[in-house]
């Protein structure tokens, strides 16, 4: 049940059930909104030995798109680079790590998750 409708407190409680889906498909929690100056990402989390990097969208109504097309290329890069920054501090890098990027989005309450949105590659000079 939600309680508030501020955008903080529907984001918590989106990420949630998006975390307790996840875990029921078999992923494991790492870290929980990691932010750095470049980027937040939402859902740090391992399958088998891939990192799974988990953006958590939500909309209300779709008047201004869906959940899933909010995912600008800037917001892409912007994950990326968290991504890139968080692997840093393990000693690890996105071009030799097994990682993919996720997108778990809810549309009026359905969820849909996407895996491995981002050919990362694009941001590699």
């Amino acid at each position: 049940m939600i309680f508030s409708k501020s955008p903080y407190f529907l984001g918590l409680y989106y990420e949630q059930k998006a975390l307790k889906y996840l875990r029921q498909q078999g992923l494991i929690l790492i870290e929980r909104n990691v932010r750095y100056p470049c980027g937040e990402i939402d859902l740090i989390m391992q399958e088998k030995r891939t990192w799974v990097f988990v953006e958590v969208r939500f909309r209300r109504n779709i008047l201004f798109g869906d959940a899933i097309s909010s995912i600008t290329p800037s917001k892409r890069r912007r994950l990326w680079r968290t991504a890139q920054c968080w692997l840093a501090q393990r000693q690890e890098s996105i071009e030799t790590s097994d990682c993919r990027f996720d997108i778990c989005a809810f549309n009026q309450r359905q969820l849909i998750w996407l895996k491995n949105i981002l050919d990362y590659t694009e941001f590699i000079r």
